[in-house]
C-alpha cells in the first residue's frame, strides 16, 4: 500500500521560506490522510480523495485559486484513470465547479468519458455539481496586475497502489494564467495522466512539453515492456532534453516502486508508505 502525491512547480519555493514550509506542511498533511483512507478504500477512490484535498488548498493552482486565463476567467481540467479497468476520464476547461476530479470521477460511469467546455458543465450540474467561484483575492490582483503568471506552472496530482495491489492516477490543474481561452493542457489526456496494472503516473510542468513526450502513457509502457520504474522515467526524460521539456513525474509501479523526478527545478511532492517523505 503506497501513495505519492505532487503539488506542481512553483519558483518561490527557492526563496521563500515561509510558502516552502507552507507547502511541505500541507503536502505532508494531505498524502498522510490520504494514506489512511487508502487503507480502507480503493486506490481509484484514494487518487479521487487526495487530489480534491489539494484542488481545495489555495496554495496550489488546482480548483480553489487556479491561474486566470486571459480573458478573466478560470477554466479548470482533470482526469482520472484506473489501472484495473484501463478506462480514462477527464474534463477540459470546466468553470465554476469546485472539484473538477469528482466530476472526472462520475465520468468514469459513462460511454462518453471525456468532455470539454459547455458539455462538461452541463454534465456536472445536472449530476448535482453546484456553482463555485473558484478565484481568490491574491489569484485576483495577480490577474489585474499581470505578475508574471506566464512564468508559473502548476499542477496537482495523485498515484496510488491500494491493498488488493491495484493501482490509480488523478491529476487537476488550473492552467498556466494569462493563457489563450480554452488552451488545452495535458492534465486531462493520457500525456499527462496514465495507469494500467504495470504503474501509474501522474505529470506537471508545461503541457504543451508534456504533450510532444507522450510522457506518462510513455513511462507507462516501458514499465510494461520490463523496465524499472526509474529507468522508464529516466528514459522518457532524456527525450525532453531536445526540446528542453519542463516535466515533473510522480508514479507508482506494481511492483511497489515508488518514484519521481523533474527535468527543472522544482517539483513539489510528498509519499507515504508507512513512513512520511516529503520535498526539501
Amino acid at each position: 500500500m503506497k501513495i505519492i502525491i505532487h503539488g506542481g512547480f512553483f519558483s518561490e519555493s527557492s526563496t521563500n521560506q515561509e510558502t516552502k514550509k507552507a507547502k511541505q506542511d500541507a503536502l505532508a498533511g494531505i498524502v498522510e490522510k490520504a494514506y489512511h483512507f487508502l487503507a480502507t478504500h480503493t486506490a481509484l477512490e484514494t487518487v479521487v480523495y487526495a487530489t480534491s484535498l489539494l484542488e481545495n488548498d489555495e496554495l496550489f493552482n488546482a480548483g480553489i485559486g487556479s491561474q486566470i486565463q486571459s480573458d478573466g476567467k478560470v477554466r479548470l481540467s482533470a482526469s482520472l484513470m484506473d489501472g484495473k479497468t484501463q478506462k480514462f476520464s477527464g474534463v477540459i476547461n470546466l468553470e465554476d465547479v469546485k472539484n473538477p476530479i469528482e466530476v472526472a470521477q462520475k465520468l468514469l460511469e459513462y460511454d462518453d468519458r471525456v468532455l470539454s467546455g459547455e458539455g462538461a458543465l452541463v454534465f456536472a450540474r445536472n449530476n448535482g455539481f453546484d456553482y463555485f467561484n473558484p478565484i481568490t483575492a491574491q489569484r485576483q490582483a495577480e490577474y489585474q496586475e499581470k505578475l508574471n503568471q506566464q512564468e508559473k506552472k502548476g499542477t496537482v496530482g495523485c498515484v496510488a497502489l491500494d491493498t488488493a495491489g491495484n493501482l490509480a492516477a488523478a491529476t487537476s490543474t488550473g492552467g498556466k494564467g494569462f493563457e489563450i481561452p480554452c488552451r488545452v493542457s495535458d492534465s486531462a489526456t493520457v500525456a499527462g495522466n496514465f495507469a494500467t496494472d504495470f504503474a501509474g503516473i501522474s505529470c506537471t510542468g508545461v503541457g504543451e512539453d508534456i504533450v510532444s513526450g507522450a510522457l506518462a502513457a510513455k513511462i507507462v509502457t516501458r514499465v510494461t515492456d520490463g523496465f524499472t520504474l526509474k529507468a522508464a522515467c529516466d528514459k522518457s526524460f532524456t527525450e525532453l532534453k531536445p526540446f528542453d521539456g519542463f516535466a515533473g513525474v510522480v508514479g507508482i509501479s506494481a511492483k511497489g516502486e515508488i518514484y519521481h523526478c523533474d527535468s527543472h527545478p522544482y517539483m513539489v511532492w510528498a509519499s507515504f508508505d508507512g513512513s512520511l517523505q516529503v520535498f526539501n
